[in-house]
């Protein structure tokens, strides 16, 4: 990839008037959610060195050191990389690097927990870096991928009502003033066509979770987080099946 390319995905994240932490002001269930989701795939398990790629300013970075002795926080944007200075402060021992997901630079085989949350809306074509995960990844080596789900209920039920089969396709989701080349993609996915592109590049899905499944501002006004996370904790296998939430984790591994 061309660093042209390159420079434009991390361009948002490195406007001084798009602050990724502020963003998340409003957004506790859904950090909470992702939280759940990634202890729950992670349980009983204990890693050398996670990454956490794409990590923004490390907001899942701290949660990894409760599963790996090191941690890298892998993000392509400086900006947020200043920003988890700070945030991290408290936590010395995860370092930060300047990287970009399809070119991770670390040897082959030598991480054996990769992360990459909140990034495959930006990525039209996430086959690059599903390599560069394989390629840095030990054997039997884990990782937690997840995906803008473009399937979910709301999506399936607008489609079947129309009559038309869920592209397979990821779908731009940007309004058509934002559709421009020099902007940054953001799509949205169908599970089914990552699992194989997955499994293409020798990462086999072993476990799948349906995240943030009460996402909705009017529900969050009116429920107490407690107990929508109480929900969201009953509601991520049960309903992984189906594909429902806006936002889908799969626990892969290189064989």
């Amino acid at each position: 990839m061309n660093s042209t390319t390159q420079k434009r995905r991390a361009d948002q994240y490195n406007d001084p008037n798009h602050n990724y932490l502020k963003y998340w002001d409003g957004r506790q269930y859904e950090h909470m959610s992702e939280a759940i989701a990634i202890k729950r795939l992670l349980k009983n398990k204990r890693f050398k060195h996670a990454v956490d790629v794409g990590g923004g300013y490390g907001r899942l970075s701290v949660l990894l050191e409760e599963y790996a002795d090191q941690v890298t926080l892998a993000e392509p944007s400086q900006q947020q990389l200043d920003i988890a200075k700070d945030y991290l402060k408290d936590h010395p021992r995860i370092e930060r690097r300047l990287l970009q997901a399809d070119d991770l630079k670390f040897r082959d085989g030598s991480i054996d927990l990769v992360t990459m949350i909140r990034v495959m809306h930006h990525l039209p074509n996430p086959v690059p870096e599903f390599k560069e995960i394989h390629r840095v990844l030990a054997q039997n080596g884990y990782a937690i991928i997840e995906v803008a789900n473009y399937a979910h209920m709301l999506n399936r039920l607008k489609h079947y009502s129309k009559g038309q089969k869920l592209p397979k396709e990821p779908i731009d989701i940007r309004s058509e003033a934002n559709r421009r080349d020099e902007e940054i993609p953001f799509v949205n996915h169908n599970p089914r066509t990552v699992v194989n592109q997955l499994k293409a590049n020798g990462l086999e899905v072993q476990a799948v979770l349906s995240v943030s499944n009460l996402r909705n501002p009017g529900l969050k006004k009116l429920v107490p987080r407690a107990m929508m996370l109480s929900v969201e904790r009953l509601m991520q296998k049960p309903l992984s099946r189906f594909y429902f939430g806006p936002s889908v984790f799969f626990l892969v591994k290189k064989g």
